[in-house]
C-alpha cells in the first residue's frame, strides 16, 4: 500500500532562494496528543531565509521551513480532547526545531494550537503566531509593560514590530517606533505616539526616559539603546545569541538587558486571540504568494523593505 504524500517546500542545500523547490514528501500522521492540520496558509519570516541560507539552528538540510500556520484539523491522535476533525486552528510550531509549516500538512502537539479567531481568515491568522508570541513574551512576560510606561520599539513597521506596537498600545503604553520616513504614516495608523526616522536622526540622542526597549535588530543597536532607558528600565532583545558586553554595560548603567527566544504557548496565544476579538490586534499582510512561489517570497523578504508580513497560501 502506497503511503500518502503531500507537497512541501524543501531544500537539499544551503544557499539563495533558488535552492527552494516544491516536492512530494511523506504525509505525517498524528501521534499521541498531536493533531494533523491541513495547512491553509503559512507565514514567511526572516528566520526562514536566514535558515535557508546558513542553516542556523537546524544545521544542514534537507528540511522544510516555516513555523506559523493556520488550517483545519484533519485528524487527531490518541488523547486529544480539545480539537476534532474540521476545527479551524492557528498556532506556531515549536521554535526552532518544530519547523515544517511550508507544507500541505503538519502534525504537531495540540498544545501548540488555539482555535482560529472567527474574525480572521486563514491568511490573516497565519501571519500572527510567531511575531505576536514574540512581541507578547517580550513586552508582557519579560518586560511586564505597564500602562503609562514609555516603550521604544525598533523596526516598528516590521513583522514583530508592527504587532508589538499594537500590543503595547493595548497595554496603555506610550509607544515610540523607529522606521524610515516612508513608513511613518503606517506607524501612526497603528497608534505610534512618536515616530523616529532612524536614517535621519540618531535615535539614541532623540529618545530618552524609556522604560522598555524592544530590540529586534541587535548589534550596536542593542548597546546604543541602553542609553535611552531610565534607571531601572529594561531592554529585551529577541536575538537570543550575542555578546555578553550588552549585559555588562546594562549593569554599569543601572538598567537591565535580557535575551529571549519565542516559545510555543497556547496560554499566550489565547491572550492574543482576546486582543484580536477586541479589535486591538491585526497582522498587516503586505503580500501573499502561493506555495509554489516560496522562493519569490524569500527574495522579497531579503530586500529588507517589506512592511508587515508575507504569507504563503495552499489550495
Amino acid at each position: 500500500m502506497t503511503s500518502p504524500t503531500m507537497r512541501a517546500v524543501t531544500q537539499d542545500s544551503l544557499g539563495g532562494p533558488d535552492v527552494l523547490v516544491v516536492s512530494d514528501q511523506p504525509r505525517p500522521e498524528p501521534r499521541t496528543n498531536e493533531i494533523l492540520v491541513r495547512v491553509r496558509a503559512a507565514s514567511v519570516n526572516p528566520t526562514d531565509w536566514k535558515h535557508r541560507a546558513n542553516g542556523g539552528f537546524l544545521g544542514a538540510p534537507p528540511f522544510v521551513l516555516g513555523w506559523d500556520l493556520s488550517g483545519v484539523v484533519e485528524a487527531v491522535g490518541i488523547g486529544v480532547a480539545r480539537f476534532a476533525p474540521g476545527d479551524e486552528v492557528y498556532g506556531m510550531l515549536s521554535y526552532p526545531f518544530g519547523h515544517g509549516a511550508h507544507a500541505e500538512y503538519v502534525s504537531a502537539p495540540a498544545s501548540w494550537f488555539a482555535p482560529k479567531p472567527a474574525s480572521l481568515d486563514h491568511v490573516q491568522a497565519a501571519a500572527l503566531p510567531l511575531v505576536s508570541l514574540t512581541a507578547w513574551q517580550a513586552l508582557v512576560e519579560n518586560a511586564d509593560l505597564q500602562p503609562g510606561q514609555r516603550v521604544l520599539i525598533h523596526a516598528a513597521a516590521g513583522g514583530v514590530g508592527h504587532v508589538a506596537v499594537q500590543i503595547a498600545k493595548a497595554r496603555g503604553a506610550h509607544v515610540i517606533g523607529t522606521a524610515s520616513a516612508a513608513k511613518h504614516d503606517f506607524l501612526r495608523e497603528l497608534g505610534v505616539d512618536e515616530a523616529v526616522d532612524y536614517r535621519e536622526v540618531d535615535f539614541a540622542e532623540a529618545v530618552s526616559d524609556v522604560d522598555v526597549v524592544l530590540d529586534t535588530i541587535g548589534g550596536e543597536y542593542s548597546t546604543r539603546s541602553l542609553r535611552t532607558l531610565r534607571p531601572g528600565g529594561i531592554l529585551v532583545s529577541i536575538l537570543p545569541v550575542g555578546s555578553d558586553d550588552l549585559l555588562r554595560e546594562a549593569d554599569d548603567l543601572g538598567v537591565r538587558a535580557i535575551r529571549m527566544l519565542v516559545d510555543s504557548s497556547r496560554h499566550d496565544l489565547m491572550s492574543l486571540t482576546d486582543l484580536v476579538d477586541r479589535g486591538e490586534l491585526r497582522a498587516s499582510v503586505s503580500v501573499v504568494f502561493p506555495l509554489e512561489q516560496a522562493a519569490e517570497a524569500h527574495r522579497r523578504g531579503e530586500t529588507g523593505r517589506t512592511t508587515g508580513k508575507m504569507v504563503l497560501t495552499l489550495d
